[in-house]
């Protein structure tokens, strides 16, 4: 009999994004970012993937084009900075010819008590994970509403947007935000013709997040899933990708668990 606790196989691809020129920020490494790049391009994009680090942009852009055939383009963007955002979208233009899916997938997190949380500590992961998420999506809908061709944006959120977590309060905070930021921009959106959902996943399992967090915490966090393991980044892309595309055409302004947890 099937266990929930097995992960299944790679799902291959049905071009659901044929032809879309998509973009994905904070997408360096072996996380949620890059697996989001590697299913568009599974299914049929144009993709550029963008992170601050330059190196292991380059590194996942050789990776992902030995895992798929295809090259992403890149481009180097701290969602920080507006000059950043700026080339960002303009790389896109010349290497897609526009961009039709922007994945925001970049943030910020750490663990630390409020007693002993600095107002630095508080605002990085702020301006990060949501202010970072506003001016990238700001940009965005700028550039499809002169476009004229519509278009779909994609928040990365966090079912702690939703729950408590001891030591996360300013990643919760923002991620709360990150949610009201996507149904606010959904409606905004609308007369753009251009949709914005978002995910909020619990637990997804890659090597920097292993390597950040505690093992006593991982198991802990484990042991919340009804399926009794992580997910995998790419079971995340998945419903990434739906959102993306077609097949969630109604859908607009919405934040979608991918998540195992029992209450």
């Amino acid at each position: 009999m099937p266990s929930l606790s097995t992960p299944p196989s790679y799902v291959p691809g049905h071009g659901l994004l044929a032809d879309k020129g998509v973009v994905v920020t904070a997408a360096a490494g072996t996380g949620i970012g890059s697996a989001v790049a590697r299913r568009a391009l599974d299914e049929g994009a144009r993709v550029l993937i963008s992170d601050l680090h330059e190196r292991r942009l380059g590194e996942t852009a050789e990776r992902l084009a030995d895992e798929t055939g295809t090259r992403p383009a890149t481009a180097v963007c701290n969602v920080t900075v507006e000059d950043d955002i700026a080339g960002l979208f303009t790389a896109a233009t010349d290497a897609l010819g526009g961009v039709d899916v922007l994945v925001n997938n970049a943030g910020l997190g750490g663990t630390t008590p409020i007693v002993d949380m600095t107002d630095e500590q508080w605002s990085v992961v702020l301006d990060v994970t949501l202010t970072g998420t506003f001016r990238v999506t700001r940009a965005a809908l700028r550039h499809m509403r002169d476009r004229g061709e519509g278009g779909v944006i994609v928040n990365n959120g966090s079912v702690l947007g939703w729950r408590a977590q001891a030591g996360q309060a300013h990643y919760a905070a923002a991620k709360a935000g990150v949610m009201a930021l996507t149904r606010c921009s959904a409606v905004e959106a609308a007369e753009l013709g251009v949709r914005v959902n978002a995910v909020a996943p619990s637990l997804a399992m890659h090597p920097f997040l292993a390597k950040v967090t505690s093992d006593e915490l991982l198991s802990e966090l484990t042991e919340r899933e009804v399926s009794g393991r992580a997910a995998e980044p790419w079971e995340v892309a998945n419903v990434v990708v739906f959102l993306a595309s077609p097949y969630s055409s109604f859908m607009t302004g919405e934040v979608v668990a991918v998540s195992s947890q029992h209450p």
